[in-house]
């Protein structure tokens, strides 16, 4: 896997118009004010380095699920304006109604313009509005990877029509690094990927039964896996109906000599809630009233002592429900054994940033992605618009 860009870094931005496609879709309380700025500050390097090499700036992002040709009080990008203007030192002016041009930005200034799914064929990549978008740059610069796998104006669209389009520098490091993940992988390659439901995984489980060494499954999935090898699982969240896509996962991994290591003991409980009185039990002692909400910790330690021994870690999702300290004893060894394997290890998804964040580990990852749907549909290895708009571009 060897994605050809072109990167920010190796671009003359002097005194040109640069566009830049960001991700500032956070997460903001009842009255506006924004509660988390991940996506904010992780968008500032590129945004920084545009400025510094004396580039006019429009910075663009979508945010929330506005109607197209509707603008609502929340839909706007104001208070975003005013955070990225303290991260960045200087004023960062908001233009509303800014795709037929009609504002200035001057080298070494910035400004944001306002979300851009507000605009009629934005989420169906419209070829005009894409063209009107495009004519507003010099270069466009493409820095949110977590809307990659979406083909629309601001991601896709505009990058066929600008005179220059490259990766910026948030894109490049996903980019470089799920390719060192899948690429050409130093083995063992281990894959961890838990979640409630197989279905919504089935395609990156079987993409990765194909390419991994160690499939460890973990939550939900865990239990329907378990479920197909015979096991006992009392009440716990399972997919009876699936059963046979288990297999066919197991099947496919055992014949390439591969493992789907799966759990021998197990912390259950008769409920899910923050009282809940968790116990440990062998996989062959589950109750018919119990539901299995972690690994046990013969299980944990197994898994530790794979992941000690992996040379890339791919995780996507815990492996219990560690929101509640009872049962979240599996999914802190892992994350422990994960901070000090020597693999180079990425990890992405919300459960997974939330679990990396709650055992404070995030040093110790070799790399965070930022983009959740778009993680999942990369490491499926499904051809993700936005980058491929990019690739075309390539040799320009």
């Amino acid at each position: 896997m060897n994605l050809q860009v072109k990167k920010l870094a190796d671009l003359d931005l002097r005194g040109k118009k640069v566009f830049i496609r960001a991700d500032l879709n956070v997460p903001q309380d009842d009255a506006g004010n924004i509660t988390e700025d991940t996506r904010i500050r992780a968008s500032v390097p590129t945004i920084r380095h545009c400025l510094a090499q004396g580039a006019a700036v429009m910075v663009a992002s979508h945010l929330g699920r506005p109607s197209e040709g509707k603008f609502a009080p929340e839909d706007t990008l104001a208070p975003v304006a005013t955070r990225l203007g303290q991260l960045l030192g200087q004023p960062v002016k908001l233009i509303a109604d800014w795709v037929d041009g009609g504002f200035t930005v001057e080298p070494g200034q910035i400004v944001l313009l306002e979300n851009c799914r507000c605009n009629i064929g934005e989420k169906k990549d419209d070829e005009a509005l894409s063209k009107k978008m495009a004519a507003l740059c010099d270069v466009y610069v493409n820095d949110a990877f977590g809307t990659a796998h979406r083909a629309e104006a601001t991601t896709h669209g505009i990058a066929r029509f600008a005179p220059a389009a490259c990766a910026g520098l948030l894109m490049s490091a996903e980019i470089d690094a799920l390719s060192r993940a899948l690429g050409n992988p130093k083995r063992p390659l281990v894959a961890i990927v838990g979640g409630a439901k197989v279905s919504s995984k089935l395609t990156i489980l079987k993409s990765l039964a194909e390419k991994v060494d160690q499939l460890i499954v973990g939550g939900g999935i865990a239990n329907t896996f378990l479920l197909a090898s015979g096991k006992r699982i009392g009440e716990s969240l399972a997919e009876p109906d699936l059963l046979e896509e288990a297999h066919a996962v197991m099947d496919l991994m055992r014949g390439r000599g591969a493992e789907v290591p799966l759990p021998v003991d197990v912390v259950v409980a008769d409920e899910v809630s923050a009282l809940a009185r968790a116990n440990t039990v062998s996989i062959d002692e589950v109750g018919a009233h119990d539901r299995i909400l972690d690994i046990g910790p013969k299980s944990a330690a197994h898994l530790a002592q794979i992941v000690a021994n992996a040379g890339v870690i791919v995780w996507n999702g815990p492996v219990g429900v560690f929101e509640h300290p009872q049962f979240a004893g599996g999914t802190k060894m892992l994350a422990s054994a994960i901070a000090h394997s020597q693999a180079f290890s990425i990890a992405g998804g919300g459960d997974t940033l939330a679990a990396i964040a709650k055992f404070d580990i995030a040093h110790n990852v070799g790399y965070i992605s930022t983009g959740g749907g778009a993680f999942l549909e990369f490491l499926e290895g499904k051809t993700l618009p936005a980058i491929a708009a990019l690739e075309a571009r390539f040799r320009d």
